[in-house]
C-alpha cells in the first residue's frame, strides 16, 4: 500500500486540495474561498472560470507544499458540490453562464408547471427524486430558455452539460472525458437510478438535447489523465484521475458507513444526512429522496437522504451579512454562554426548506425575541435550528427504512463544535460519533480513487482506518427535548409557504 493521492474538494464557498497517503492521514492541504453572486433575491451564482481556477491553485500548492515527487501521486479523486449546473461550448471551453448553484430558487415557476403537468410521480420512480429548484435539470432549462442563442447551439451539438464534477475532469483532461459519476447523475432529476442512464422523457420533457450530457460512469475507475499544459500542474501530466462522487456520498463512504443501515450528517454549507441503503434503491414516502452513492466493482450503493438547504450559511450570514460575529468560531462560546435559547428561534429557510419539507417558498425567520434576547441567544437560536433540522431528517428515515438507528456519525465544519454535537445528541437522544480525521469528504474522493489506483483492495479497507475521536450521549431530560422541538416545529410554521 504505497502511495499517495490527490483528493479536489470543490465546495460552495471554496476550493480545497488535500494529499492523503496510503493510512488515510492528510499530508498537505490548500484552500480557496471564492465569491458569491447574487443576481436577485433567491439566486445564487459562481463563475465556473474561477471554481476550475481556485481547484487547480489549490491542487498546486498542496503538491508543492507536500514535497512529493509526481511518482509518488497514484491517482486524484474529485468531491464536488453536486446539483450546480455549468453549461460550456465544447470547442472553446467557455461557460455560456454562470454556474447555477444548488441553492438557487429561480427555477421554482418551472417546478410548478412540471408538477401541474402530473409527472411528479414518474420522477420520483425513475430519478428517486422529488421535483424541486434544487435539482440540476430545470437549471439546465434556464439555462437554454434565457441565455441567448444557448438553445440552438444546443441542439447543434456544441454545448456540454456537467455538474461541477464533470466541469473539473473535463478541463484535467484536456477536454477528453466528458463524464460524470452516477452519484451526480443521480442529482440532476433526469437520470433512471436503477437503469444508471439518462431519462429521454424527461430530457424530452425539459428540452435538454441528450447530446449535451456527459456519459455515466462508475465512481472508482480510470476516466482519463492529467493534461500537459495545465499552468502550474504540468509535473503532474499524466497522472489518472480515476475517482469521483458528489460531497454527500464521498462523505458517507469516507465515514465507513459502507454497510446497509450506517448514517452520517455532513455539517456544511447545507446539512446532508444520508443513509445507506444498500442495493436496495428505497423510495420514500416521507420526504426524503433516493440518490446513488457509489459504483464500485459493477456494485451499486444506493442512499436514502435528506438536505437542509442553510446551516453553515447561517453562521456565515450571522457573520458576514448581519455582523453579530466576527469569525464563525466564536459562535460556541457565545451559545455555550446563555443557560437556554431564551425562547428564540431561528429557522434558517434563507433558499426555501428542503427535506422533508420541500417548501420553495419559505424563507429565514426568527422568533420569540424579546426584549431580553441578545446576541448571544439568537446565535445559540441558530445553531439549535440546525440540530432540529437534522433531527426532522433522521424521523423521517426512521419511518422510511422501518429501522431506528443506533448512532449518528457526524462530519463537516460545524461538527468540531462540541456545544452544537452535544445539543444534536440531546435532541436526537442518540450518541453522536465524530472521526478523528474530520475531512471524511476529501477523504472518500482519494479512497475512490485510490481504490482504483491499486493504494487500498478493498472498500472494507476503510473500516481500518476510520477512528472515532469523541461519542457524544445525551444529556438533556426526553422531557425538556420534546418540548423543545415541539416549539421549533412551531416556528417553522411562521418561516412555511412565505414567498407568493
Amino acid at each position: 500500500m504505497n502511495g499517495y493521492v490527490i483528493a479536489l474538494d470543490q465546495g460552495t464557498t471554496s476550493s480545497r486540495a488535500i494529499i492523503f497517503d496510503a493510512k488515510g492521514t492528510p499530508v498537505t492541504v490548500a484552500q480557496y474561498p471564492f465569491p458569491q453572486i447574487y443576481p436577485e433575491p433567491g439566486w445564487v451564482e459562481h463563475d465556473p472560470m474561477v471554481i476550475l481556477e481556485t481547484q487547480l491553485r489549490a491542487m498546486a500548492e498542496a503538491f508543492e507544499k507536500s514535497g512529493l515527487s509526481p511518482t509518488d501521486i497514484a491517482g486524484i479523486g474529485i468531491t464536488n458540490q453536486r446539483e450546480t449546473t455549468i453549461v460550456w461550448d465544447k470547442n472553446t471551453g467557455k461557460p455560456v453562464y454562470n454556474a447555477i448553484v444548488w441553492q438557487c430558487r429561480r427555477t421554482a415557476s418551472i417546478c410548478d408547471e412540471l408538477k401541474a403537468s402530473g409527472i411528479g410521480e414518474y420522477v420520483r420512480e425513475k430519478t428517486g427524486l422529488l421535483i424541486d429548484a434544487y435539482f440540476s435539470g430545470t437549471k439546465i432549462k434556464w439555462i437554454l430558455d434565457n441565455v441567448d442563442g444557448a438553445r440552438e447551439r444546443a441542439e447543434r451539438g456544441e454545448l456540454l452539460f456537467g455538474n461541477v464534477d464533470s466541469w473539473l475532469i473535463w478541463n484535467l483532461t484536456g477536454g477528453k472525458a466528458h463524464v460524470s459519476d452516477y452519484s451526480n447523475c443521480s442529482r440532476t432529476m433526469i437520470f433512471d437510478i436503477d437503469e444508471l442512464k439518462w431519462d429521454e422523457m424527461l430530457c424530452e420533457k425539459l428540452g435538454i438535447p441528450m447530446s449535451m450530457l456527459p456519459t455515466p460512469v462508475p465512481s472508482s475507475m480510470i476516466y482519463g489523465t492529467v493534461a500537459p499544459g495545465l499552468t502550474g500542474l504540468e509535473m503532474l501530466a499524466g497522472v489518472p484521475v480515476c475517482g469521483s462522487a458528489g460531497d454527500q456520498a464521498a462523505a458517507l463512504i469516507g465515514q465507513g458507513c459502507i454497510n446497509r443501515g450506517q448514517a452520517k450528517n455532513t455539517y456544511g454549507t447545507g446539512c446532508f444526512t444520508l443513509l445507506n441503503t444498500g442495493d436496495q434503491s428505497v423510495r420514500s414516502s416521507s420526504g426524503l429522496v433516493t440518490s446513488v452513492a457509489w459504483s464500485i466493482g459493477g456494485k451499486t450503493t444506493y442512499a436514502l437522504e435528506g438536505s437542509v438547504f442553510n446551516a453553515g450559511s447561517s453562521i456565515q450570514w450571522l457573520r458576514d451579512e448581519v455582523g453579530i460575529l466576527a469569525t464563525s468560531s466564536e459562535c460556541e462560546a457565545l451559545a455555550a454562554g446563555v443557560p437556554d435559547n431564551g425562547g428564540v428561534y431561528l429557522v434558517s429557510a434563507f433558499t426555501g426548506l428542503g427535506a422533508p419539507r420541500w417548501d420553495m417558498y419559505a424563507r429565514g425567520a426568527i422568533v420569540g425575541l424579546t426584549r431580553g434576547s441578545t446576541k448571544a441567544h439568537i446565535v445559540r437560536a441558530a445553531l439549535e435550528g440546525i440540530a432540529y433540522q437534522v433531527k426532522d431528517l433522521l424521523d423521517a428515515m426512521e419511518k422510511d427504512s422501518g429501522e431506528e438507528l443506533s448512532v449518528l456519525r457526524v462530519d463537516g465544519g460545524a461538527s468540531v463544535n462540541n456545544f452544537m454535537m452535544q445539543f444534536q445528541s440531546d435532541i436526537l437522544r442518540k450518541p453522536i460519533d465524530r472521526p478523528k480525521m474530520v475531512e471524511t469528504t476529501a477523504f472518500g474522493a482519494a479512497f475512490l480513487a485510490g481504490l482504483a489506483a491499486g493504494v487500498w483492495n478493498d472498500i472494507g479497507d476503510i473500516t481500518a482506518i476510520r477512528e472515532s475521536d469523541r461519542i457524544f450521549e445525551a444529556q438533556m431530560e426526553a422531557e425538556k427535548a420534546e418540548k423543545l422541538h415541539k416549539t421549533w416545529l412551531r416556528a417553522v410554521e411562521r418561516a412555511a409557504k412565505w414567498e407568493e
